[in-house]
């Protein structure tokens, strides 16, 4: 007989009817204590690696570590495009962007020469589609959105020129603000990109709602958080949806002097330490990041309303930058993991203390929220997302599934398609058809190509991507027959960064 314990078929059968009734009491609970509430952090360009539950030697995170520490944290988390516009219409809508056709950054960048031509994207979420927040509503919550939005039609580059298409989109912008979208109630959110020269006091006024708001001691962060707290205090009687969509830590990178000059003489006394991701300013971010996390949290707690709130804290894409990233390839807009993957913790009532490594991607946490809630799934709308609440909760797992990612434009990187299936990974260029094949549980620092070595298993995964593309009726990277291939003229985007190894924390 095997060593392993045997247990019989009875014992099974209680153990199951025991997570069931124990999973049907929690949900049961909120009939008397009331509807759960629900606090979302989306951080922009924020990597796993760069924080210390994570990987980082550099940053510190303590206020966002004890968030793992009381909670789940994945290690195998995606985000549903490796740029922000379309990452955040992913979560917002449960849908893919290749499904949307929102593929890019509003507006994206100016075609220089490239292989392929740019589709013609679309760059706003339509208004036919129930957004997350307006299913919330619908449930009867208060919602507020704090942060950046970037999903407001902008003129693309293929637009310019068109007085009439110019005059539409301009016409658009009122009709695609966050209250438009399901938000009750809107901070910071407008067309930009990135905060720009916004970071400190008091450029950050010309922000909506923040129209003399905050003090000389107080950077973008700290008074998006302050609006928060003051969210929280005005609606804890109420179910809230707080959607916390930060500018920080996207470029330009600055941070408080005083946090600066702290992480400077950190690399100063530690010359050795081989700092990976240590330029003193983004680490000076990051703090602010984690101080206004650790913040939102003690008010949970002063309005008593952190027993009773689901905390979900993530990224948008990968770091941005020719930076270092630990344990992966790629950075931000890249194929690569680096590109793709992203921090997920969740904290809060019936989130037991673990680590998952089943993979999620954004698209997943529209049904995961609803489900929490025990509201109605919309599966209509949310169409790419899984409900991964078991993941959640601990108490069970979700069917295996392949993912995937479209972007048919030149930014970060060269016009791509990609997925994972079952641990493999496919990467296909449309420029110049180049195929790319990882095996991810063996390889994940993506440095084995194998697709000439296992020709099978290559064309099993282009056959998934195919299939893929045609479902969502995906817009493809068709060639420019006015390109010109004379190598002096500038055709392409970058492929890939560097990757961090220990070879290289000193070069």
């Amino acid at each position: 007989m095997s060593s392993q314990s045997f247990v019989s078929p009875r014992v099974c059968i209680v153990k199951v009817i025991s997570v069931i009734l124990s999973v049907w009491f929690s949900f049961s609970v909120w009939a008397a204590e009331g509807k759960p509430n629900i606090v979302v952090f989306l951080v922009d360009d924020l990597g796993s690696g760069e924080l210390e539950c994570y990987a980082s030697k550099f940053h510190e995170t303590p206020n966002i570590d004890a968030l793992a520490a009381s909670g789940m944290r994945f290690t195998l988390a995606y985000s549903g495009a490796t740029l922000c516009s379309p990452s955040r219409a992913a979560l917002l809508t449960g849908l893919s962007p290749a499904r949307l056709h929102l593929t890019d950054w509003i507006p994206g960048q100016k075609q220089i020469n490239r292989k392929t031509l740019t589709p013609d994207w679309q760059t706003h979420m339509d208004h036919e589609r129930i957004t997350l927040p307006e299913a919330m509503k619908e449930q009867g919550y208060a919602t507020g959105f704090f942060g950046k939005w970037h999903l407001i039609p902008r003129p693309r580059p293929l637009d310019l020129g068109d007085d009439k298409k110019l005059a539409e989109i301009a016409a658009m912008h009122d009709e695609h603000m966050p209250e438009k979208h399901g938000f009750d109630e809107n901070y910071g959110g407008d067309q930009s990109a990135n905060q720009g020269r916004s970071f400190f006091y008091p450029n950050y006024h010309k922000f909506p709602g923040l129209e003399g708001k905050g003090s000389e001691k107080e950077c973008l962060t700290d008074v998006l958080t302050d609006c928060a707290i003051d969210f929280l205090e005005r609606k804890k009687e109420e179910p809230f949806f707080l959607y916390f969509s930060y500018y920080t830590v996207h470029g330009p990178i600055t941070g408080k002097p005083e946090y600066v000059e702290k992480y400077r003489q950190k690399l100063a006394d530690n010359p050795d330490a081989g700092y990976y991701m240590n330029n003193p300013n983004k680490a000076a971010m990051i703090q602010s990041l984690d101080e206004s996390v650790g913040r939102v949290m003690a008010k949970l707690k002063d309005i008593g309303q952190l027993d009773n709130t689901l905390v979900i804290f993530t990224g948008d894409n990968g770091s941005q930058g020719d930076e270092f990233v630990v344990n992966y390839r790629g950075n931000k807009g890249t194929a690569y993991e680096g590109g793709t993957r992203v921090p997920l913790i969740v904290t809060g009532p019936r989130i037991p203390n673990g680590v998952s490594e089943v993979p999620t991607i954004g698209m997943d946490l529209y049904p995961t929220i609803l489900s929490y809630i025990d509201a109605p799934l919309k599966p209509e709308e949310h169409m790419d997302g899984v409900n991964v609440l078991p993941l959640f909760t601990g108490t069970g797992s979700i069917d295996d599934r392949p993912l995937y990612w479209h972007y048919p434009h030149y930014d970060e990187t060269t016009p791509y398609s990609s997925a994972i299936v079952d641990g493999w990974k496919v990467v296909r260029y449309a420029d110049d058809g180049k195929t790319e094949v990882y095996n991810l549980k063996d390889d994940p620092m993506e440095k084995n190509d194998l697709s000439t070595k296992n020709p099978e298993k290559t064309e099993s995964l282009i056959n998934s991507l195919d299939g893929y593309l045609a479902d969502v009726g995906a817009q493809l990277a068709l060639p420019d027959p006015n390109h010109d291939p004379s190598p002096d003229v500038f055709s392409g985007g970058i492929r890939d960064f560097k990757i961090w190894n220990e070879s290289s924390k000193d070069k």
